[in-house]
């Protein structure tokens, strides 16, 4: 017998049996999911406002870009000036100033929001925008990531991302910088 099939017939051998997999963790759900998704974005350098409608949106928009700055949005009733489902090479987007798009799920535990491909189109739109604005809807909100899982069909085809706040670092001399490799803001509108 060879020391290949000599090592091989001795895992073999003192293979352990296999056991059941543990039961899965159940968190019940949280009280008060605005207060406490709040409190995650913003500890992920990220920005919450509770709005009625679109229109606050376009008005804090309006307030505070310039008509000249780049504007992707994806969202029905926002107004951008960049049409993101004619540009075929997601390179022509590196000069968009902010990018406004619809999140799917958002998580209290850390602030985060579930981005399917088809609410970004080109998977470098939320990446490469100076800042970034994101639709979520109240009733969207849960409580952790097992929830959020639970919700993402993780075998469908396509490209879906997690965000969780404005582009940060703290590799050189640990020292916080936000927007170092991508938005230096991230808004979150929570619609009611």
């Amino acid at each position: 017998m060879s020391s290949k099939a000599a090592i091989l017939a001795a895992i073999q051998k003192n293979k352990p049996s296999e056991t059941p997999l543990p039961a899965l963790l159940n968190f019940p759900d949280q009280p008060d999911l605005v207060e406490k998704y709040q409190k995650g974005l913003s500890g992920n350098g990220g920005k919450l406002i509770e709005a009625g409608s679109l229109e606050q949106v376009q008005q804090h928009i309006s307030e505070n870009f310039a008509e000249d700055q780049l504007i992707a949005s994806l969202v029905d009733g926002i107004k951008g000036n960049v049409d993101v489902q004619q540009i075929s090479d997601p390179h022509d987007l590196e000069h968009v100033e902010l990018a406004i798009l619809k999140g799917e799920l958002g998580v209290a535990e850390n602030g985060a929001i579930w981005m399917p491909e088809e609410n970004v189109v080109h998977r470098v739109l939320p990446f490469i925008a100076q800042h970034l604005i994101i639709i979520l809807k109240e009733n969207t909100l849960l409580t952790n990531m097992h929830q959020a899982y639970d919700q993402v069909n993780v075998s469908a085809p396509g490209y879906g991302v997690f965000i969780a706040g404005p582009s940060k670092t703290a590799d050189i001399e640990q020292s916080l910088v936000i927007g170092a490799h991508g938005p230096r803001s991230l808004t979150v509108f929570l619609l009611k």
